[in-house]
């Protein structure tokens, strides 16, 4: 027999299906409104017209908010990239787009320094995540180590034993086994209170607290000292191993009951790997909630994850099933997909190109060293090959590209400590992905420029002759801003092998 509360929401939700909503009208008309709703890629309202994020260029520190093309619509992306032309543009706040004030913004050292002055975290690239929306270009928040977003002072954010729950789109192919890309719910100190703490979506393949089915990566519950797949501490075969492009993953909680749901944020519905009691482990049952908000690292402001969030919300209240399949259909119609966002046509898989420097200064190799050296048509084949480089599909992401040694078959250039070397491919995904590089326009306005695929705050920078992948101000010396854009900027020209 069904409540009147959820007969009531039935219909509401039906009638939401004949009008357009966001994910979080669906919540409030479910019951379970958004505390806290966060997206660089559209708005999560239907009428929401207000900025989304806000954006920081190194050129003068300026800053702009990106807000929806229209009531509703996707992330303004070239507001974003004109604003940010001929320079490095980081994200600087995500907004709270329900009204409460629940914006994120650079994560302070909590019980782990993060590597910035003061021990705060990094702040994502603006460029990092690339996507579309409906065909719309839009960014994604790319989480590298030591980049975290936080906010210690909410407002209306489920404490103590109190319901809520928590819905995000995240990359589903960007993870690791570092500790712990989360977004959701935890303490207001930035430092490990307990456990039952904290209550947060975690997406990866870290397996010291706890696993799924198969190697990962998994959709798991961060209640803070466990990552839970399930009632047991440790392994439960319930939750699987995730295999899609794009993710929705789902986990709420209230007295003595929690799931972990997922799916296809592409197609498809959601299932539910795991609903029931709390772990069977002290300390998780009651909850102790503390109401903070987090994305991209743990409560104690652990910073060794991986990871790539679009959008997000938190609700008060266990928002039902039947709520969570409209929410589901909604992040489907958005239609998130992949696409080339190539800038430069002189990069094409297959081709051998050389990367001019200066004048005759090109990207060349000695062993496994890669620096810039005097290349011209008179030096040697010896030379000239190693100043050769053949253009692959991006081994860690196929949107962009890997440059494969001309005189060396199966070695490519990869960044190793932000140095650049010459190593063997050894296939896996830690060498897949410091492998991958990704054009940008130029910063000088005249070459191009490239950017590391997995520290995309990073560019390839020639700096005493020797190549490294170079923020633009950082605590090393080739991450000088002394003639940055010049640096980082070269002339991709025909192979001289």
């Amino acid at each position: 027999m069904f409540s009147r509360r959820t007969l009531e929401s039935a219909c509401a939700l039906a009638l939401l299906g004949l009008v357009s909503a966001g994910p979080c009208d669906i919540y409030a008309s479910g019951g379970t409104p958004c505390v806290a709703a966060h997206s660089t890629t559209r708005a999560l309202y239907n009428a929401y017209t207000g900025p989304l994020y806000q954006v920081r260029r190194a050129s003068n520190n300026g800053t702009a908010d990106i807000a929806p093309l229209s009531a509703g619509g996707v992330a303004n992306a070239a507001t974003q990239d004109s604003f940010c032309a001929n320079t490095s543009c980081l994200i600087t706040i995500i907004y709270d787009q329900s009204g409460r004030g629940n914006h994120l913004t650079q994560a302070p050292p909590g019980g782990f320094s993060g590597p910035e002055p003061g021990g705060y975290d990094h702040l994502a690239s603006a460029v990092g995540a690339p996507v579309r929306l409906n065909g719309q270009k839009a960014y994604g928040v790319f989480v590298s180590p030591g980049t975290g977003y936080r906010n210690n002072r909410p407002n209306g954010i489920a404490t103590g034993d109190a319901a809520e729950g928590m819905y995000a789109v995240l990359d589903g192919t960007h993870y690791n086994g570092g500790c712990c890309f989360d977004y959701g719910n935890a303490e207001t100190s930035s430092r490990d209170t307990g456990n039952g703490h904290m209550e947060a979506i975690y997406f990866g393949s870290i397996t010291v607290w706890g696993s799924g089915a198969g190697r990962g990566p998994w959709i798991m519950a961060d209640l803070e000292n466990g990552l839970f797949s399930g009632i047991n501490a440790g392994n439960n075969g319930g939750d699987p191993s995730i295999t899609y492009r794009f993710v929705t993953a789902i986990i709420k909680g209230t007295s003595n009951l929690w799931a972990i749901r997922g799916g296809n944020a592409a197609s498809g519905s959601l299932s539910t790997f795991y609903s029931g009691a709390r772990p069977n482990v002290s300390g998780y049952n009651p909850m102790k909630k503390e109401g903070a908000i987090i994305l991209g690292i743990g409560g104690d402001n652990s910073i060794g994850a991986a990871g790539t969030f679009y959008e997000g919300a938190m609700t008060s209240g266990y928002p039902s099933d039947a709520t969570e399949a409209s929410v589901q259909a909604n992040v489907v119609a958005a239609k998130y997909a992949t696409g080339s966002f190539a800038t430069d046509n002189a990069l094409k898989v297959g081709s051998t190109i050389s990367l001019k420097a200066t004048t005759e200064h090109y990207v060349a190799h000695s062993g496994n060293t890669i620096n810039t050296q005097v290349v011209t048509s008179s030096s040697t084949p010896t030379l000239q090959q190693q100043a050769s480089w053949i253009v692959r599909t991006g081994l860690g992401n196929s949107d962009c590209f890997s440059f494969e040694s001309k005189d060396t078959a199966d070695s490519f250039i990869r960044h190793s400590e932000f140095a650049l070397v010459l190593s063997a491919n050894d296939g896996t995904k830690e060498f897949n992905e410091d492998a991958t590089f990704c054009p940008h326009a130029a910063f000088n306005g005249q070459r191009t420029t490239i950017r590391s695929w997995n520290y995309p705050t990073r560019f390839l920078r020639y700096y005493n002759d020797a190549l490294y992948v170079a923020s633009n101000a950082g605590a090393h010396s080739f991450d000088s801003t002394s003639t940055y854009n010049d640096d980082v900027s070269f002339v991709v020209t025909t192979g001289f092998a």
